[in-house]
């Protein structure tokens, strides 16, 4: 038995999907499920999400392990935000059944921590953690932070938004991860990098993943970070994408 819910949908070559902060798997992919049309969709709810094992805290690393025991098959590996850094963590560990990686906006900041920017981001972040913060006071300032419009949320927060920023408020934070460049660069598979074009920081990390990785390149408008929901662009880019890497 997996410590993750697995979600599946559709028929076809398999796509693992990693969500990030905020929602879970269908919250995230749901603009998604049209690629269920020919592929088999196995969106992954990390702990503290869904029906998976409950955690205090998230931990990219704990996730990444999760991600790679499900694997059992040859997949194309999608991650968004914090399931975006947890995705490139575990293609190095299984990078042998990895057909395709696709990153929407990770916030491996780390790669990029010596810039001011980035920086006054983390900071930013940190001092809203550091006083203290309910999950209900915290997710608001969070979301705004990465350039989410927090009206958006519901309020009050319902109790599953409560538990999910809860989760991220007492885990490890995704700019903590080292990830793994050189290991990511050897392995044959084909890397896609998007970002939303909203935010200098997210934009940074994503240009040194294009060119480290290396990676090709893609910007997505029109929905700040959340870039899986605005839907068919994003579709259309994953349809041809994946029919490249399959050849």
């Amino acid at each position: 038995m997996t410590a993750v819910e697995v979600i599946e949908h559709g028929a076809g070559d398999p796509v693992v999907m990693v969500h990030g902060d905020v929602g879970g798997a269908m919250a995230t992919w749901e603009a998604q499920l049209p690629l269920a049309d020919g592929h088999r969709l196995r969106l992954v709810n990390r702990r503290g999400w869904g029906a998976s094992t409950d955690t205090e805290g998230e931990d990219f690393a704990i996730d990444a392990r999760d991600v790679a025991d499900i694997i059992d098959e040859p997949v194309h590996l999608v991650g968004h935000s914090y399931g975006g850094v947890v995705s490139l963590l575990a293609a190095a560990l299984v990078p042998d059944a990895i057909r395709s990686l696709t990153v929407f906006e990770p916030p491996a900041f780390g790669l990029t921590i010596d810039r001011p920017a980035t920086r006054d981001l983390v900071d930013r972040i940190s001092a809203v953690v550091a006083s203290g913060p309910t999950p209900e006071e915290f997710l608001p300032q969070f979301v705004a932070a990465v350039g989410g419009d927090p009206g958006r949320l519901p309020s009050p927060l319902p109790p599953p938004l409560v538990k999910a920023a809860a989760v991220q408020l007492h885990g490890r934070w995704p700019w903590e991860a080292v990830i793994p460049l050189e290991e990511l660069a050897a392995a044959p598979f084909p890397k896609l990098v998007v970002s939303g074009g909203h935010h200098p920081v997210f934009d940074g990390v994503c240009d040194v993943l294009e060119a480290r990785l290396p990676a090709r390149r893609a910007v997505i408008v029109g929905a700040g970070h959340s870039i899986p929901s605005v839907g068919e662009p994003v579709n259309e880019l994953l349809r041809e994408f994946w029919a490249a890497a399959e050849g």
